[in-house]
């Protein structure tokens, strides 16, 4: 027999876009249930993605520390690489934070489960827990973080190909990908090429339109391009039409270049063309549609008691925008839609985590200009700055665009060094329209790379 519960608010999904949301929601004393796979917090995230990905890219960028040594006036040898190390490295950091957020979920009032969730209607949903319990809640309000997954190419073989999952999940067993091919210029496949050759990897990286990290600002894919190419082969135009095992064992790579057939050996092929939402068994009931879920800046569906923060909007899938997307639901929730917080997109910062860094907020000169907003913008070029001087990194800059009117900082890119830690800091004068003038009389630490966010700032003329 099903065991029926009223509450207050249903969360499907424990990651970004879900439990922000629940512990905000309980801890003003909603009743809140929540269903999650995994039976944890953390989503991809934790599981496959941000944190257990950058573990292995700091194992990966010790072991280049070497490569600097003369530099500083240092010697020394390249270590070796122990590949069931570093995953052990990954894994010990997930259980940590599984281990945290457990505590989390104990100290908490809310429900969680382990399982899945079915929506049977818009205020009621069916949890069929791991162990085959079903259980029916019906709740005011339903909040949809069901996130999303690895987008596979429709070609023959693509099911020989590895995914983020494969690579970084907990427990992952992968031999160590010795002739890494990936298929996709993007963010993952970029970051994942950078690390492994890193760490030893023969990498190139396939991407099928003009330039690596297509729609990014040109400066910042040329940046990187230039930076990436001494080491890993990219390809560019390169449409990858099939994978087939090669009579030796080999992962054969099938793609058209340049109006000619070509292939490329491999012993891991890694698919990185982005990521698709997933939307809950049962989404038909609502009437809204299997993929990407539509959500208003209040994170509101057309039904405006569900709401669908996070990856399964699609509109910024990244963990930190899902946490920021979800606590703004809650808030909704719980002033009965009165809240004055709203979803600013334009000031969620994304880094580029490859070695090195490009990260950007807001928009580019171009994208301004597109929009009939007058700009003027400021660079600061790394050859000047006494940080990249001392770690002999001065190929990189940082760019801030200032809306003339009224002189607030509307966007800002980062190539080089620090750029995930400098972007940080523009992304919140972008949040809060901090203008060139305000940024010119900030003092940033000496010596540190974000003293250029104040000299670029100083060199404005509106």
């Amino acid at each position: 027999m099903v065991k029926e519960t009223s509450i207050d608010v249903m969360v499907l999904g424990a990651g970004g876009g879900g439990y922000p949301a629940a512990f905000r929601l309980a801890g003003a004393g909603r009743t809140v249930a929540m269903v999650d796979p995994i039976g944890n917090l953390g989503g991809d995230c934790l599981a496959e993605g941000c944190v257990p990905s950058k573990a292995v890219r700091e194992a990966a960028f010790a072991r280049t520390w070497p490569a600097k040594y003369p530099v500083f006036g240092l010697r020394g040898t390249t270590p070796e690489v122990e590949w069931r190390g570093v995953l052990a490295h990954k894994d010990r950091v997930q259980s940590i934070r599984y281990a945290q957020h457990r505590e989390e979920i104990a100290a908490s009032t809310l429900t969680m489960h382990k399982g899945t969730g079915r929506i049977v209607d818009d205020h009621t949903v069916e949890v069929t827990t791991e162990g085959g319990e079903a259980l029916r809640y019906h709740a005011k309000h339903l909040i949809i973080a069901t996130g999303s997954r690895p987008h596979r190419l429709p070609i023959p073989g693509a099911e020989l190909a590895v995914t983020s999952h494969d690579l970084f999940r907990l427990g992952a067993d992968l031999a160590f990908p010795r002739r890494l091919v990936a298929i996709g210029g993007g963010y993952i496949g970029l970051e994942t090429a950078s690390m492994l050759q890193n760490l030893g990897a023969e990498a190139t990286v396939l991407e099928a339109t003009g330039e690596i990290l297509p729609g990014v600002d040109p400066a910042l894919a040329t940046f990187l391009h230039q930076a990436l190419a001494p080491r890993i082969t990219l390809v560019m135009d390169a449409k990858v039409t099939a994978i087939a095992r090669g009579p030796g064992g080999d992962l054969l790579v099938h793609y058209e270049n340049g109006g000619q057939a070509r292939s490329l050996a491999a012993d891991c092929v890694l698919m990185a063309t982005g990521r698709e939402a997933v939307a809950p068994e049962g989404i038909a009931a609502l009437g809204l549609p299997a993929g990407r879920i539509a959500a208003d800046d209040r994170l509101r569906t057309t039904l405006p008691h569900i709401y669908a923060p996070g990856d399964v909007n699609g509109r910024s899938m990244l963990f930190h925008s899902a946490v920021c997307q979800s606590v703004i639901a809650a808030e909704d929730i719980l002033s009965a839609g009165q809240s004055p917080a709203r979803m600013n997109f334009a000031s969620i910062p994304f880094t580029v985590f490859t070695e090195p860094e490009v990260a950007w907020v807001g928009m580019t000169e171009a994208e301004a200009a597109r929009q009939n907003i007058a700009a003027v913008a400021s660079t600061y070029d790394f050859r000047t700055d006494s940080r990249a001087q001392i770690f002999d990194e001065m190929t990189g800059f940082l760019k801030l665009v200032f809306a003339k009117r009224t002189g607030a900082l509307i966007g800002a890119q980062v190539a080089g060094l620090d750029a995930a830690q400098v972007i940080a800091p523009l992304a919140l004068a972008v949040h809060t329209a901090a203008t060139a003038a305000t940024l010119s009389f900030m003092a940033f630490p000496h010596p540190m790379v974000s003293e250029g966010i104040n000299k670029a700032a100083r060199a404005v003329r509106l």
